[in-house]
């Protein structure tokens, strides 16, 4: 049997999506695999994945993989679940009941970097002085909105983490050239295996909820990480510090909220505090990268 899992999202969510690749591969061990996703680098080198495409990059797909075939098709979006909703489940768990998939007990990311990856990237990111890399913020290419504050790192924690560090360490910020960059960092963009191994390479790492964080989960490099719409308890992997933003100090204003809090690409009239200042406590922050391993 063909079995097509359709993955609709980021980077970060297809690194997500690993373990449930693994749970379906488990229950359909003479099944054949195939994953349909924006990013089919992620799945490289799965064992568990046999092919792998990308969306709009799948010429006779349907002759392939369904005409005459026997398939079945995993597409159904877990963001769409009650229980992704109530905020309860980690999402791999609401991923894997949605398709009637037993829950893995391991529900980390795996994803598989060969020698030769690791030998040419070394070189190429080679550090005088160990790296802190940085992520500050996330979302698509191009978005109105440089700074969420639904996802985002507030400039004032970017700014005193690099302060506290900077003599230390090289500070790398990871991020593409449309995104926010500080001083004192150098700016580091690549394609998503290079970033990966940047990530195995980092000494310390402040992340945030995007897809650096999955990917240290997925390369066993426990970091800080800060979470202020979202919660780890549905996006987070416990190898992390995940620390989750003081309480409100205001009153949101929710009136274009459908069916979830808040807008992730951090509507404006949403924000449920006096200032940036008061999301994190930097001091907090700084401890955490510290005490990394």
């Amino acid at each position: 049997m063909n079995i097509i899992f359709q993955i609709n999202g980021g980077i970060g969510k297809c690194i997500l999506a690993t373990p449930v690749c693994e749970a379906i591969k488990s229950q359909h061990p003479n099944s054949q695999l195939i994953v349909m996703s924006g990013y089919p680098e992620v799945f490289l080198n799965n064992p568990f994945v046999d092919r792998s495409f990308a969306f709009g990059q799948a010429q006779y797909f349907y002759q392939d993989f369904i005409e005459g075939k026997d398939f079945k098709v995993f597409a159904h979006d877990p963001y769409l679940q009650t229980e992704y909703l109530m905020q309860n489940e980690h999402l791999v768990q609401t991923w894997t009941k949605m398709f009637d998939i037993n829950t893995p007990e391991d529900i980390l990311p795996k994803l598989y970097i060969t020698e030769r990856e690791r030998i040419f990237f070394s070189q190429k990111f080679y550090s005088d002085r160990p790296i802190l890399l940085l992520q500050t913020n996330g979302g698509a290419q191009g978005q109105d909105l440089k700074y969420s504050w639904a996802r985002d790192i507030p400039s004032n924690v970017v700014q005193s983490v690099i302060e506290e560090f900077k003599n230390q360490y090289n500070i790398v910020h990871m991020r593409r050239e449309d995104q926010i960059g500080y001083e004192g960092t150098l700016t580091i963009s690549d394609n998503f295996r290079a970033l990966a191994i940047l990530i195995e390479l980092s000494n310390k790492r402040l992340l945030m909820d995007s897809f650096g964080h999955h990917a240290a989960a997925a390369l066993n490099k426990p970091s800080t990480v800060l979470w202020v719409a979202n919660t780890p308890v549905v996006f987070g992997h416990d190898i992390h510090d995940n620390i989750v933003a003081n309480l409100f100090t205001k009153k949101p204003e929710l009136k274009h909220a459908y069916i979830q809090k808040f807008d992730i690409t951090g509507n404006l009239i949403e924000f449920p505090y006096n200032s940036e200042s008061e999301i994190f406590d930097v001091d907090k922050v700084i401890a955490s990268i510290k005490n990394q391993n």
